[in-house]
Formats: structure tokens, C-alpha cells, sequence
């Protein structure tokens, strides 16, 4: 699975300063860690930057792009000039995240992507907002494809996100998604996908929010999403999603085939990834106590 590192964001204390003084030193060694810690992607997340993201970006970008150069870059912003403003200084291919199922963002965008020949991530949130369940997400991302597709630009480079939200709040909507994502292929051969994992964690205290995502990614592998955007700092997710946890992997996707382990039969670790795999899928009500019960 693609990994793309979640960590260059305004909304970090210390990225966030950073980012506000032009104080490269921060910005630089995070991409460093990013780099260490084998992410695929950067994703430098600018939030709204409407006062002075079309010169913040590309400066960040370029702070980025002295240290590592091999990395390709995932421009994260609602403000259109700064994505624009970067996509001229980023030297590898990047994904501009996002592009909207809204007339008013794409019929702009949609255009600067192909003219840069940057990929993008078609983000399922229409006129309406947040889309009721897979078939709402099916009809999004036909359309927005059907445009970025008449614009010249290939289902290949476009990474669809169907949009995680968190578990304890739309508990049904973690089922949706995965059962979009199962359809993605069938719908438009050889798109990508991603999404923001760590979403599903979104209010939980923050000692759960670690397993949700990890658990979380295991079941979005299952229906074939390809990138997660995460943090670079969870070595699990970074070691499940090379590979190197296979137990975790089986354990889960049997869970949703329906097999029912013995729990006493698992060790802690396998106990908990066995809770929460039934919490997601809405076998279990969600509570904050759910590794307790």
C-alpha cells in the first residue's frame, strides 16, 4: 500500500509556526523523517491559506525540495492560487489534493491539473456535502471523472477518495466507503484510490485512535484502496501496510468473511484488533471503552 505523510500541516504546533515565520528548519527535518520512515508521498497541508497561500506554498515546496528531491509532493489546500503557484516549482510529478465534485472548484481546477500534468485526488463531496452512502459516492465520482477524462487527463492519474469520517459519529459510513471502494474498479478501470485514514480516529481519545487507523487500513486493503494517507509516525500501519504484519491482515479480512476467532485463543494485541475490526463494522456499538469489554 502507498503511504503518503500526513505530518506537513498548519495545523501541527510546531509545522503551523513554522510555516507562519518562513522558518525552514522545522519544515525540513520533518521531510527528513518523512523520508527516513519510507513515505511515498509528502503531503504538505496548507489548510485554507486564503491571506497568503499562493506565496507560502511554493516556499514551502521548494524548503521541501532542497532536502529531498526524490519524494513527489501532494499539494494540500482549499486556496486554488496556491496550488497553482506550487504546481510550477514542484520538480517531481505531484497529486494536487483535492479537486470537489462541485462545479465551481473543478470547472477551474480540472484544467491547471491537465495543464501541468499533475495527478489529483477527486474528492467525493458534492453540492450537497457529504454523500449519504456508496451508490451517492458511485454518482460523484462518474462525474467528476467524466469531466477530468474530457479534460485529456487518464483515469491512471486520478486517486479518488471517497471520504473517511469518523467511527464514532457515522459508524455506517465506514462500511459504505469500503463497499464503494469495492466498486471503484468496475466503475472506472485503473483509477487510484486514497484517503484520509486516520479520519475514522476523529474524536476518539487519543490512546484509541492509533488502532482504529490501523485497523481501519487493513479493511480499506480489503476492498482494494491502494494509498492511505497517514502518519508517519505509526510504525504499525507503516509495517502493515509493507507487508510485515500478515497475521494482522489475515486475522481481519477472515473477521470479515465472517469467521468468528476464539478470543481466548489471541493473544491482547489480536483481541483488540479483533474489537475493533466488529466495531467498524457495526457488530459492536461504538463506546470508548470497546478494548475493555
Amino acid at each position: 500500500m502507498i503511504l503518503i505523510g500526513e505530518s506537513l500541516n498548519v495545523i501541527g504546533k510546531k509545522i503551523g509556526k513554522a510555516f507562519k515565520e518562513r522558518d525552514p528548519k522545522p519544515i525540513q527535518e520533518e521531510a527528513l523523517f518523512q523520508k527516513e520512515k519510507g513515505m511515498d508521498y509528502i503531503d504538505i497541508n496548507l489548510g485554507p491559506a486564503k491571506k497568503d497561500g499562493h506565496e507560502l506554498m511554493p516556499w514551502v515546496v521548494e524548503t521541501v525540495q532542497e532536502v529531498v528531491d526524490d519524494i513527489p509532493l501532494v499539494l494540500d489546500t482549499s486556496n486554488i492560487n496556491a496550488i497553482e503557484a506550487a504546481l510550477k516549482v514542484c520538480k517531481l510529478t505531484p497529486i494536487i489534493n483535492s479537486i470537489m465534485c462541485r462545479p465551481e472548484r473543478y470547472e477551474k481546477m480540472i484544467p491547471m491539473a491537465a495543464e501541468y500534468n499533475a495527478d489529483f485526488v477527486a474528492l467525493l463531496w458534492g453540492p450537497e456535502g457529504l454523500p449519504r452512502d456508496e451508490n451517492e459516492r458511485a454518482a460523484l465520482a462518474v462525474e467528476l471523472l467524466h469531466v477530468a477524462n474530457e479534460a485529456g487527463i487518464p483515469n491512471e492519474k486520478i486517486w479518488v477518495d471517497g471520504i473517511v469520517t469518523p467511527v464514532n459519529i457515522q459508524q455506517p459510513q465506514a462500511i459504505s466507503l469500503m463497499e464503494f471502494n469495492g466498486m471503484l474498479q468496475d466503475i472506472a478501470p485503473g483509477v487510484r484510490s486514497t484517503c484520509g485514514v486516520s479520519n475514522i480516529s476523529n474524536g476518539p481519545p487519543d490512546h484509541l485512535r492509533p488502532i482504529l487507523n490501523q485497523t481501519f487500513t487493513v479493511m480499506l486493503q480489503k476492498y482494494g484502496m491502494e494509498s492511505v494517507i497517514a502518519d508517519p509516525l505509526d510504525d504499525l500501519t507503516i509495517a502493515i501496510a509493507r507487508g510485515k504484519r500478515q497475521d494482522i491482515v489475515d486475522l481481519i479480512y477472515g473477521i470479515i468473511d465472517g469467521d468468528k476467532p476464539d478470543m481466548k485463543s489471541l493473544s491482547k494485541e489480536m483481541q483488540d484488533f479483533a474489537k475493533t475490526t466488529n466495531v467498524i463494522l457495526g457488530k459492536s456499538l461504538y463506546s470508548d471503552s470497546w478494548l475493555e469489554l
